[in-house]
């Protein structure tokens, strides 16, 4: 993509300068000024060692934490705000590490749940259409808790894509499957940034994945390079 032709692809998410502090249990810098842009139809992989930050910095951009300083813009309204949880449920979609699944709902309703908070009805072709693209047409209406790690992520994948939103942040999204599903979830997340012009923002220690991105940088010292 040209500098150029980007200026005209509309800005999904625009970073700039973040910082982020713990305080505690001795305040530590994790975030030293970070600056990303993401433009539809963009994916970006974020590597680096285990410990740096990079699951802080995803929070940080999806809006589940506060920066400690720095601005954010989603869809070219201001994140670091009132409007946060609304940005959220309407733009973004998360896959995370952990899966953040509800074990005694069945993976269909799991699924449905981002749409069912942001009260968007007429889903569920939608939400079972997405299950059989990530293998799971065969457990739509088993209990989450009844399903294997690999399982529960691509669970979450298909959740993460119900929602329709303009930007997905993945948290190692293949870090629990098999080669096989690995390959098929890597090319479902890059073709629906491709085909459906939305962003993709991905942790990951997967070489293949990220070579696969427009764009990759490592956290390294609390900044992109």
């Amino acid at each position: 993509m040209s500098k150029n032709s980007s200026h005209r692809i509309p800005k999904l998410l625009v970073a700039t300068n973040l910082t982020k502090v713990f305080d505690k249990p001795v305040p530590t810098e994790i975030l030293k000024g970070v600056s990303l842009t993401v433009h539809a139809g963009e994916t970006v992989a974020i590597m680096g060692p285990s410990g740096v930050g990079k699951s802080t910095l995803l929070h940080v951009l999806g809006t589940l934490d506060l920066p400690t300083g720095g601005t954010l813009e989603i869809v070219g309204t201001p994140a670091i705000s009132e409007n946060a949880p609304s940005l959220r449920n309407k733009h973004l979609g998360f896959i995370f590490q952990n899966y953040n699944l509800l074990d005694e709902y069945s993976v269909l309703d799991n699924v449905l749940m981002p749409t069912r908070i942001g009260r968007i009805g007429g889903k569920e072709k939608v939400a079972k259409g997405l299950l059989e693209e990530v293998g799971l047409t065969p457990q739509l209406h088993h209990l989450a808790k009844q399903l294997s790690g690999g399982e529960k992520q691509r669970a979450a994948i298909a959740r993460a894509l119900c929602n329709d939103p303009d930007l997905i942040l993945a948290d190692e999204p293949s870090g629990n499957l098999d080669d096989a599903n690995s390959e098929r979830i890597h090319e479902l997340l890059i073709s629906s940034a491709k085909n459906l012009g939305k962003g993709l923002i991905v942790v990951t220690h997967n070489q293949a994945l990220a070579k696969q991105c427009d764009f990759t940088y490592t956290l390294h010292n609390g900044v992109l390079t």
